[in-house]
């Protein structure tokens, strides 16, 4: 299996290009007879069509029929620790980028390791929150589809970026908290239940529930990619 490269399109044009000129010259030479009015004809043909390709392409520049506008998305996927998020956010990112978007993935453990020193209590969860929609807002506006994976727990915060960007998307990965602690390799589930671990949320504070999202998915019992997919498929019409 073959890909073409941009190189070998550009030879082709090119070589189309000579080939057509070059029979232009041949059937005026074999009409006429006189090499110099072969190649002058050859020549006001070259410049002509160009002229009138670059004419046409401005003026479709100019028509919207059959044009279909694409806004970037900012789909903010939520839901408690180790139920997912992370997975679907860089499975979906991916997707997006093999169907030709511009897409950046925005995740949470990532944009903490940037940010060092950003607490976990609710009003520095909220701050920090609003400073990612900051940023998604702005790499909407470069016409980029944001996939944002934050644990995002608390409603308020949600509702800025909401309001904040364009257009918002919001997924609710719904896994409940046994089968995210099972989950849980680094035994944070267990000292947040054992109380060495404060403002943890579904544990030790309250995760508040999204009420309206534009998709609910229960990864019990889904691959990371067919989550990916699902929020694919609920997004195509926006593509």
């Amino acid at each position: 299996m073959y890909r073409e490269t941009n190189l070998r399109s550009i030879v082709k044009t090119i070589s189309w290009r000579v080939l057509a000129t070059a029979t232009t010259i041949a059937l005026v030479y074999v009409f006429i007879g006189d090499v110099s009015v072969a190649l002058s004809v050859g020549g006001i043909e070259v410049f002509l069509k160009m002229l009138i390709y670059f004419l046409h392409e401005r003026g479709w520049d100019k028509i919207k029929f059959g044009r279909k506008e694409i806004k970037p998305i900012v789909i903010w996927i939520t839901g408690l620790s180790r139920s997912g998020k992370s997975e679907i956010g860089k499975s979906l990112t991916k997707l997006l980028k093999e169907k030709g978007h511009k897409a950046e993935h925005l995740d949470g453990h990532i944009i903490r390791e940037v940010i060092p020193g950003t607490g976990h209590s609710r009003l520095e969860v909220n701050e920090h929150i609003k400073r990612v929609g900051y940023l998604a807002k702005k790499l909407e506006e470069q016409g980029v589809i944001v996939v944002a994976s934050f644990l995002s727990p608390y409603k308020e915060s949600r509702e800025f970026v909401s309001h904040l960007v364009e257009n918002y998307k919001e997924v609710y990965i719904s896994t409940p908290m046994e089968v995210c602690a099972a989950r849980d390799d680094k035994g944070i589930y267990k000292k947040a239940l054992n109380g060495e671990i404060k403002d943890f949320p579904g544990v030790t504070v309250e995760y508040e529930v999204i009420e309206n999202p534009m998709l609910e998915i229960d990864t019990s019992n889904i691959s990371t990619n067919e989550a990916a997919e699902m929020i694919l498929n609920k997004i195509k019409k926006d593509l």
